[in-house]
């Protein structure tokens, strides 16, 4: 079984998952491996919150040009979980 911390890797910082905290959703970068439950497990685990729901989506990494040498080369590609909670909040995105 994977560890809790290799599942949940980093939280997504920006205006939007900002406005959803408020709504009581939180969005994290995740193992692209990772499946649902798994990532609800680690949450729970981690935050010491009730997970009501989990949405993930995969986003494919963007290709990006070298205005030196024109080379191009493609960033890697991230799987996102927005994790909806019964109750509580999670403190790292508290302002």
């Amino acid at each position: 079984m994977k560890s809790a911390y290799s599942i949940i890797i980093r939280p997504v910082v920006s205006e939007k998952s900002y406005g959803l905290s408020d709504a009581g959703t939180y969005t994290f970068v995740v193992d692209h491996r990772a499946n649902k439950v798994e990532i609800s497990k680690a949450i729970e685990e981690i935050f010491s919150v009730k997970v009501a729901r989990v949405n993930t989506l995969n986003r494919k990494g963007k290709r990006r040009r070298s205005r030196k040498t024109g080379a191009y080369s493609v960033l890697p590609s991230t799987k996102h979980a927005m994790v909806t909670l019964k109750e509580g909040t999670i403190e790292l995105f508290q302002r």
